[in-house]
């Protein structure tokens, strides 16, 4: 039944709305799809865009008090202009100038860091300062106080990861400004999380109590690198090393649990050989991609986009997507997988299987 049908029909919605009731009846093909629909769209952004615009912020919009920091957010074109990649991931561009410090602030929201180029920035996390280099991806747990300093005289820039959207709409939020500065300028080749707890297999008898987050800082670039080369190595001796001929992939953990590095963000790094492309797949909940290194190129429902170092490009809930190779090539992904896990509202299909 819609409007229209009866004067008395016409009356009924007109005292819904005036007592602010809504029928599900009119409703229902929203709330309730045969499948998810979601509103953000496929989208690729491109780094030899987005890296002239972060410079041109640098040199016309100061970091400090006040805005904090120089981030540029990723606004997936079909969110109505909120500053999202997907209703539960926020990415961004984060410029800083050379000798600059952003200033140390804390908030509820977990967030991450991905370095795709560039060296000389260390990110201070509840005092502990972490260096930055390229490939190398840190965490900044949700309530850990942290800042960045640039100890070089050249700009460095990353992607962020956080959980915004979904704190947000959740009513989560909580922030606090720490020092003007940082608490720590030193420039340790390793922080001291790493020094206690990255050594394989090896765990702390001082750190035996489980923690939400990983109390890794870092995760080097040269770790991952030997874990998916070695994957693939082992490929070739004829060993179930990888996900799919051709592509291997890690998953980054927590330590202490061996589940996901943070509550809300799952991280992962995906290696293709030259050619490979991936199974077609959708998945309930969304991600982001940053190609790392090599070329190639994502389907996503069915449209091609190529790919070049640095590029990001966003899969929203249940929308197919594969990946194709041209040369080697490397992608680090985001996804907000744990949330989807622990609600119970995970799905994935792959085509072809028919399990």
């Amino acid at each position: 039944m819609t409007a229209g049908d009866s004067p008395e029909l016409d009356q009924l919605y007109r005292d819904f709305a005036a007592e602010n009731l809504v029928p599900l009846w009119t409703q229902l093909g929203d709330l309730m799809p045969m499948h998810p629909a979601p509103a953000a769209r496929p989208h690729v952004w491109r780094w030899n865009a987005l890296y002239p615009l972060a410079r041109r912020a640098g040199d016309l919009v100061p970091v400090g008090r006040g805005g904090e920091r120089r981030a540029i957010a990723l606004a997936n074109p079909g969110l109505a202009g909120n500053a999202y990649a997907t209703p539960t991931l926020w990415a961004a561009i984060q410029y800083l100038g050379p000798r600059e410090t952003a200033p140390e602030h804390r908030h509820a929201q977990n967030a991450f860091r991905f370095v795709v180029e560039g060296e000389g920035v260390w990110t201070v996390v509840n005092g502990d300062p972490v260096r930055m280099s390229r490939g190398d991806f840190l965490l900044t747990p949700g309530w850990h106080f942290h800042g960045h300093h640039n100890e070089t005289d050249r700009p460095m820039a990353w992607l962020d990861g956080l959980d915004i959207p979904f704190s947000h709409y959740t009513d989560v939020g909580f922030f606090e400004f720490g020092s003007d500065r940082v608490t720590d300028y030193a420039t340790p080749t390793y922080s001291r999380g790493e020094r206690l707890w990255c050594h394989p297999g090896l765990r702390p008898l001082s750190g035996l109590a489980d923690t939400v987050s990983s109390p890794i800082g870092a995760y080097r670039w040269e770790h991952t690198d030997r874990a998916l080369t070695e994957q693939l190595l082992l490929e070739e001796e004829g060993q179930p090393a990888t996900v799919e001929q051709g592509h291997a992939a890690i998953r980054y953990v927590n330590p202490t649990t061996g589940g996901d590095v943070m509550p809300t963000i799952r991280a992962e790094f995906h290696r293709l050989r030259p050619g490979v492309a991936t199974a077609t797949r959708r998945e309930v909940g969304s991600s982001v991609f940053q190609a790392f290194d090599g070329r190639g190129r994502v389907l996503l429902d069915g449209t091609p986009h190529e790919l070049g170092t640095g590029d990001l490009f966003v899969v929203p809930s249940w929308v197919p997507f594969s990946i194709e190779a041209e040369t080697g090539f490397d992608l680090f992904r985001f996804s907000d997988a744990p949330i989807m896990e622990r609600l119970h509202f995970a799905r994935t299909h792959i085509e072809g299987d028919a399990r």
